[in-house]
């Protein structure tokens, strides 16, 4: 039986974040809390907290056993853009996107 995570409107870039999602894919949930913990990227805390509430969503339901979670499948999907504006010479302005991700993940038994 699946458990499923998302998380909307993350503050980080979408190609940043599928490096990090491409290192947890098909590991054991275990396994990717412990490699997650050690990288620097700002994505790998993100990634981290989301895998750790789908599985306080697996104790929830009591129908999986916990510790044969594994990471099924972890997508990464392009959110709005915050539009700024960056001051630049002469009086103009240069528009700056600031990315927005939405993060989601399932979760399976072994």
């Amino acid at each position: 039986m699946e458990v499923k995570a998302s998380l909307k409107f993350a503050r980080i870039g979408c190609q940043k974040a599928r490096l990090v999602a491409d290192v947890v894919r098909g590991k054991d949930v275990n396994d990717a809390i412990r490699s997650l913990t050690f990288m620097k990227q700002k994505g790998a805390g993100l990634v981290k907290k989301l895998i750790e509430s789908a599985v306080a969503n697996a104790e929830d339901r009591k129908v999986i056993d916990v510790d044969n979670l594994y990471v099924k499948t972890i997508w990464v999907d392009m959110g709005p853009a915050i539009k700024r504006f960056r001051p630049r010479a002469q009086g103009r302005a240069f528009q700056v996107k600031k990315k927005i991700s939405h993060i989601n993940v399932i979760l399976d038994e072994k």
